[in-house]
Parts: structure tokens; C-alpha cells; sequence
């Protein structure tokens, strides 16, 4: 019995690789993930820092934490529309796994992203900027965390029965606008108004943010370990809303 349900967690996990590889070949590269997922966060970045007196330590924990956001929530809402509209997405559906292993599949592949281009700005910021890491294992669970959790928020997103990507690109975009403001991203949190902080703590972007400040910069307003578990918590809560809407599109046909 035992046996059965190792083999059966190693198939699923076998098929969800499968299906995280696929996009990562057929994706990637497209306009859509190169747009929203790679320059998006980029171009924020420096329009924010130029003219600023951050230091650049503290200039690459913001865009790590603004990279993983924007970068691993690119992949659901660009990715699952645009297999609708081409058909695939029904038969992968119609394939035999279950739902769960599709959407940690698809979220896989926006952490694969996200943890991708993550690495290319750290590697700029240590380079070519001389940024320096307090806690480089933080700063690398962080980024693992943060991909893996706001990849499974945009899979909100992408879980929206429609074929057109631009129609949930633009509530995703504006969701992401609004938690970047409140999140300790642009305005520190010790900066923030006591009595208008609880909204920061809303966001999970606000704790991605705080445990790179501590990889990073070496401290920060929240203990990293409450950091670490209120984004794995999220990201598994995250699931529900997608596992939900896909159940409800069956039931409709759509």
C-alpha cells in the first residue's frame, strides 16, 4: 500500500515536471514572458532608482523582491489563456493526472522564471553595481520561496476561464501595481504610518521583500523565519482559489 502511493507521488511529480518543461520550452522566449515577466520588472526598478540615495545593497534586495514578483507572476496569466485560445490546455486537462499536478506543473514553471532571472540580477548587482550579501543561504531560499509563491498567485489569474491573455494580464498588472506600493518596496515599512501598516501586512510581497532586506542588507522589520512561513503558507493557499475556478469551468464547459 505504502509502495502504490510512492509510486503514484513520483508519477505525479514525474507529470508535472513534464508539463513545467514543456512551457519553459514553448514559453519563455515568446513576447508576452519576455515583456511582463523580464523588462517589466526592470524597467520599475530603475524609473524608481534613479535619482534616489539608496545604497546597493539595498537597491538589489528591492529588485530581487520586485523581480520574483513580477517575473513568477508573468507565467499563469500569459501561459494557460494563450493554451486555451490553441487548444492544448483542453487536452491537457482531458490527460490522465490529476488537476493539482497541472497547476504545480504551471506553477513550477513561472518559479523556474522568476528564480532564473532572479540569479541574473543578483549577478548584475554583485558585479557590476558591488552590492555585497549578508546572508547568501537566505538570499537563495528567499528567492525559492518568493518564485514559488507569487507564480501560484498569478495562476489566480491564469485560472480565469478566457482564451484572450490581455483580458487577465490587466487585473494581474493591477493587483501587482497596487500590493508594490504597500508592500516596504518603494516606502520602507518603519517609514509606513503605524496606524496604515496592517495593510502592508496584507501582502506577501511585503514579506518577500523584508526577508531579502535581511539576505541582503543584514536586517529587517520581521523575523525571517515568520517571512519564510507566511510565503510557503500562502503560496499553498494560493492553489485553492485555481483548483475552484477550474472545477467551476468544468461544470459550466467552458
Amino acid at each position: 500500500m505504502i509502495k502504490q502511493k510512492l509510486t503514484r507521488i513520483k508519477n505525479e511529480i514525474n507529470q508535472a515536471w513534464t508539463v513545467s518543461i514543456k512551457d519553459v520550452r514553448v514559453y519563455y522566449l515568446t513576447p508576452g514572458m519576455i515583456m511582463f515577466g523580464f523588462l517589466m520588472p526592470f524597467f520599475m526598478f530603475f524609473s524608481y532608482s534613479v535619482g534616489s540615495n539608496q545604497g546597493a545593497s539595498e537597491g538589489l534586495a528591492r529588485l530581487l523582491a520586485m523581480t520574483s514578483f513580477f517575473t513568477a507572476g508573468a507565467a499563469g496569466p500569459f501561459i494557460i489563456p494563450t493554451e486555451r485560445r490553441i487548444g492544448t490546455y483542453d487536452r491537457l486537462l482531458a490527460a490522465p493526472m490529476s488537476l493539482l499536478t497541472l497547476l504545480l506543473g504551471k506553477t513550477v514553471t513561472g518559479a523556474i522564471f522568476a528564480m532564473a532571472v532572479s540569479l541574473l540580477a543578483l549577478g548584475a548587482g554583485l558585479l557590476i553595481f558591488g552590492a555585497s550579501i549578508d546572508q547568501p543561504l537566505m538570499a537563495v531560499a528567499g528567492i525559492i520561496f518568493s518564485a514559488f509563491t507569487f507564480s501560484s498567485l498569478g495562476l489566480i489569474f491564469g485560472s480565469i476561464p478566457t482564451t484572450k491573455p490581455g483580458d487577465v494580464q490587466m487585473p494581474s498588472t493591477l493587483l501587482r501595481w497596487g500590493l508594490l506600493f504597500i508592500s516596504g518596496v518603494f516606502v520602507p515599512l518603519s517609514q509606513i504610518a503605524p496606524s496604515l501598516r496592517w495593510i502592508s501586512y496584507l501582502s506577501p510581497l511585503t514579506y518577500a521583500q523584508d526577508l531579502m532586506n535581511h539576505a541582503v542588507v543584514g536586517s529587517g522589520n520581521i523575523s525571517p523565519w515568520i517571512s519564510g512561513g507566511i510565503l510557503f503558507i500562502s503560496g499553498i493557499l494560493f492553489l485553492l482559489p485555481s483548483i475552484r475556478m477550474h472545477h467551476q469551468a468544468r461544470i459550466k464547459g467552458v
